[in-house]
């Protein structure tokens, strides 16, 4: 059965279903493929072929169910989901697999990968020996087989090959005889490096070879690597590229299974170490980053509604040479606050999240200078030198935005917005006509900059429930040293007066 190419939109979540026997341990069988296919994005289905009762040192006995409930496992999963791949394994015997014929021929499922699991690793018997020639007439109904050299002999009734040639030949025997593509294992082939074959029916040939692991821990491996080609292949559309990047991440998995310690004989892989390494297992929700972040700074806000300034501000005390020389020193800072939001916006992975931080660049520029004319003059706004509380300011987002790290920035740029418009919440009441300072204070608490506020927070605390753990300590980091220094803007003012 060859398809034509079967693409999915990039971002639908594949669909696959695994048609296969178990393993109690969870290293192979359909326990294996749904952690593959999870582990390569998809959602795994599966369907009980038969139940092995096996470890990691081998096989002890396996039950086949009824074939009448085999078929009515298919059924189910068929008549109610949409399936845009079928990787098949352990079909054990003759009726089993005349029945899973039966229902691909029904069906007509757009993938379908075979890994025909013959021999288990441990040399126990997964296919009766009468079952081989019905196995063979299934071949034709798959796009897909990925045998290593022992199962390419079996297909065949030949010797297993002892060459790389002598399997490639094989292969593309195999292929041409079956119209379907055949991803030749030569794990079995001596070599410093572990290479495949995707053999076409047409007899073209891609090689794939990675350094061979020393590891004794690949029990599953072929059952892997099947599921996850079938689970990148609806995207990809490509056989090769589903194989280069199945192989990339099986690579990682068995070079990571010895950590997992799983029983006494031939390990299993690690199918999630990869995501495990660059995600963590941690699970986190922009409202819990959010929280808990806010809460991490809730001493430094205290600190900021007891000190003089803000103190002064709301009564209307403020002595006006201390309020004009916050306000040189805001601008002197916005100048510079603008460049970080405009890499930000330069360094953001989204059309949505590029626009707000340069909008938001020519906000602190625009509007918020704007504010400041109405009391400082324009032509010498910048004249100020900036202090060594400023400095640090800057300095801190400037490093940070020549670093290149997108987490880390919109972080560190996050209290300009936060701290401003809480501080704003509690300022406002005092805005009466009697304080000289109240046309300022309403600006604190104006509804447009809530909004962007709150755009802002679900920007950063979305990035950050998606980023790896490091990254995440790295971005509170920079948001709590900017909160830190929030608070010495707001207090430098009566120190430089004084």
């Amino acid at each position: 059965m060859t398809s034509a190419p079967h693409a999915l939109r990039p971002a639908h979540v594949p669909r696959v279903l695994s048609i296969a026997g178990t393993d109690p341990t969870g290293g192979a069988g359909i326990q294996a493929d749904l952690k593959s296919i999870a582990a390569n994005g998809g959602y795994g289905m599966a369907v009980v072929t038969a139940l092995v009762a096996q470890n990691t040192a081998g096989v002890r006995t396996i039950h086949t169910p009824p074939v009448e409930f085999l078929t009515e496992q298919l059924a189910a999963v068929s008549d109610d989901v949409t399936i845009d791949a079928v990787k098949l394994g352990m079909l054990f015997d003759a009726p089993l697999i005349s029945a899973v014929a039966g229902w691909l021929e029904q069906a007509r499922p757009p993938i379908v990968v075979l890994d025909p699991v013959m021999v288990a690793a441990s040399g126990d018997r997964l296919l009766t020996a009468n079952a081989e020639t019905t196995l063979r007439e299934l071949l034709p109904l798959t796009d897909l087989i990925t045998p290593n050299i022992p199962e390419l002999a079996a297909l065949l009734g030949e010797r297993a090959a002892a060459t790389w040639d002598e399997a490639l030949g094989q292969a593309r025997e195999l292929a041409a005889r079956c119209g379907v593509s055949v991803l030749m294992k030569g794990g079995h082939l001596d070599g410093a490096a572990s290479a495949d074959a995707l053999v076409t029916a047409d007899g073209d040939v891609d090689v794939f070879a990675v350094p061979r692991i020393d590891t004794p821990h690949t029990h599953g491996t072929g059952c892997s690597l099947s599921s996850a080609i079938a689970t990148i292949y609806p995207r990809a559309g490509d056989w090769a590229v589903a194989v280069e990047q199945a192989k990339t991440w099986l690579t990682q998995s068995i070079a990571s299974a010895e950590h997992l310690q799983v029983g006494q004989g031939n390990g299993p892989i690690s199918h999630f170490s990869g995501l495990w390494e660059r995600g963590g297992t941690t699970t986190t929700t922009p409202e819990r980053i959010a929280k808990d972040w806010w809460d991490g700074t809730s001493d430094i806000r205290a600190e900021i509604d007891e000190l003089e300034f803000i103190r002064s501000l709301t009564d209307g005390t403020l002595e006006r040479e201390a309020f004009t020389w916050y306000l040189s020193q805001d601008a002197l800072y916005l100048k510079d606050y603008s460049r970080a939001l405009a890499e930000a916006s330069k360094l953001a992975p989204t059309p949505a999240e590029q626009a707000f931080w340069a909008s938001s660049a020519h906000g602190a520029i625009a509007t918020e200078l704007e504010l400041h004319a109405n009391w400082l003059s324009v032509d010498t706004m910048f004249d100020a030198d900036p202090s060594a509380t400023t400095t640090a300011y800057v300095d801190h987002l400037l490093a940070i935005a020549a670093r290149g790290n997108y987490g880390e920035l919109i972080a560190a740029v996050l209290p300009c917005f936060w701290i401003y418009v809480d501080t704003g919440a509690r300022l406002a009441p005092y805005a009466t006509p009697d304080n000289p300072y109240a046309t300022w204070l309403q600006t604190y608490a104006d509804p447009s900059f809530e909004a962007l506020n709150q755009e802002a927070i679900l920007i950063v605390t979305t990035h950050a429930a998606s980023a790896d753990d490091t990254t995440r300590a790295r971005m509170r980091a920079a948001f709590e040293t900017s909160a830190r220094h929030e608070k010495h803007f707001f207090a430098a003012p009566m120190a430089s007066t004084a």
